[in-house]
């Protein structure tokens, strides 16, 4: 029973990135933004949270550092897809290409650094009941606010004016637009906050979950956290779900390495990307169910003169 607690505290854990940085993007394609710099704004993102954490010892200043790193490179983004109307997918790869490199080229000297000794967490007298304490109530305050994130964006998305106007701006920007409201400007702000995200996600992942830093050390959660939104029909509940899901299949795969499964560590490590083709290929198959719940103007660029 208890290996199988920590199994099920290692999936919230694993799960944590993936949602947060899937949050962030799915407020991103709620205005009708995509961004496919996922991966190199969290690198970014993990490498600004760790130098920090390194010299000043404290891991919030971390997440701070992190989330402005992401919101500075979501910025970026966002002037060029807004306000000079470029490609969105092709300005989302080059970011994402951009923070590969940079990142690596930052990191450097960073590469044998240690952070120093994590406190641990519990809720007191929750932490000691049997197979619920360790699975669920001994986790960084990190891994509970992914699940109050998700909720609060429920609450914003469709129980406040604010997340009826972007979701507005999502679905026809032309309609909003000629209602008086800034499109570019609440689209840029989406852009932001999902960078912010993102990059809580990246320095989430290089201070607590797994504390160092190695080039490329995303490895892919940045593009999963991307397929992530259509697997959920951009619905945050689902995001979360979906998330607890990937991240099972990835400790999953470790827990069947440590018993002595006889599978290759290629095949278990494979398991995590295969998880997210599977169920976006079955997805697929109904397009008109993607189609109702995908915002309308998912991806198409806005001009207020037209």
């Amino acid at each position: 029973m208890e290996t199988y607690a920590l199994l099920l505290g290692s999936t919230l854990s694993a799960g944590t990135v993936l949602a947060i940085a899937a949050l962030g993007l799915l407020i991103n394609e709620k205005a009708g933004i995509v961004n496919l710099g996922a991966e190199g704004m969290m690198l970014c993102a993990a490498i600004a949270g760790f130098a920090v954490v390194v010299h000043t010892h404290n891991p919030w200043l971390g997440f701070a550092a992190g989330m402005a790193a992401g919101a500075l490179m979501a910025a970026f983004f966002g002037v060029l897809v807004i306000w000079l109307n470029t490609n969105q997918y092709a300005t989302g790869l080059a970011l994402s290409l951009f923070g590969v490199g940079f990142s690596a080229f930052v990191g450097i000297k960073y590469v044998q650094a240690k952070l120093p000794q994590g406190q641990s967490w519990e809720i007191p007298g929750l932490a000691e009941i049997p197979f619920v304490g360790p699975a669920l109530f001994k986790h960084h305050p990190m891994v509970y606010f992914a699940v109050f994130l998700t909720f609060a964006m429920v609450w914003f998305l469709y129980r406040t004016r604010a997340g009826l106007v972007l979701r507005s701006v999502g679905e026809s920007p032309e309609s909003a637009h000629a209602l008086g409201y800034p499109v570019r400007r609440i689209r840029f702000m989406a852009v932001l906050a999902g960078g912010a995200l993102c990059g809580l996600a990246g320095s989430y992942l290089s201070t607590v979950y797994t504390p160092l830093w190695v080039e490329g050390m995303v490895a892919g959660r940045g593009w999963i956290a991307l397929a992530l939104t259509t697997f959920a029909t951009w619905r945050p509940v689902r995001v979360l779900l979906g998330a607890y899901l990937f991240g099972g299949v990835t400790m999953l795969g470790f827990h069947l390495q440590s018993v002595g499964v006889d599978v290759p560590s290629q095949f278990l490590s494979m398991l995590q990307y295969i998880a997210p083709i599977v169920v976006l290929a079955i997805i697929s198959r109904n397009p008109a169910f993607i189609r109702v719940n995908m915002p309308a103007s998912i991806g198409k660029p806005f001009y207020p003169g037209s």
